[in-house]
């Protein structure tokens, strides 16, 4: 017997995955220049503690390494991040936001936040913690999910179809520009709790 929650959670996560397409969100900001598959690799960029490389961001989008090197060529040649040789081992080059990059990511952050902070006007404070703590555990889930998966390359015990939430954590970025979801730290300070 189907639980009619996940199902209606389902039918959400993909209503939210149409209304952050590239199209809607050129739409919304009414800036042609806006890319979105290059905002995709600096989510990537900016989403991991280490030094992001091209095989991070192939990770963190869920992307091959061909796929994910073609993004960071772009990103470097539209002067959003630039390679750095790595002190620890001069093979490798690691990737950081220029001054640009920083400026462009730091708009559509602001973007995104007005979005949400729109899409939850009239909800009390006590209901936007709430959703911000389960989301943010909801979207914790998925993406340790996700890791056992590539880990064991084997599915985990309910894979994830392509297209479905799961893939709102590691879908490519012509899909979309908001794939990842950021915990809200200012209503949430300790995710999971």
């Amino acid at each position: 017997m189907e639980d009619p929650q996940v199902a209606a959670v389902e039918r959400a996560m993909v209503a939210i995955r149409r209304s952050q397409s590239r199209r809607a969100l050129q739409r919304l900001t009414g800036d042609v220049e806006f890319d979105p598959a290059l905002f995709g690799v600096i989510d990537a960029v900016e989403e991991g503690p280490e030094a992001a490389t091209v095989t991070s961001v192939a990770d963190r989008m869920g992307v091959d390494q061909p796929r994910a090197s073609r993004l960071v060529a772009r990103a470097v040649e539209a002067g959003l991040l630039r390679r750095v040789a790595d002190q620890a081992d001069g093979r490798r080059s690691t990737l950081e936001l220029t001054e640009l990059g920083a400026g462009h990511a730091e708009r559509v952050h602001r973007f995104r936040r007005e979005v949400f902070d729109a899409a939850m006007r009239g909800w009390s404070e006590h209901e936007r913690r709430e959703f911000a703590r389960l989301l943010t555990a909801f979207v914790a889930e998925l993406g340790r999910r996700h890791q056992e998966g590539q880990r064991s390359r084997v599915p985990v015990e309910h894979p994830v179809p392509p297209g479905c939430p799961g893939e709102l954590l590691k879908s490519g970025p012509d899909s979309s520009s908001l794939d990842h979801v950021e915990p809200v730290t200012e209503t949430n300070p300790e995710p999971g709790r």
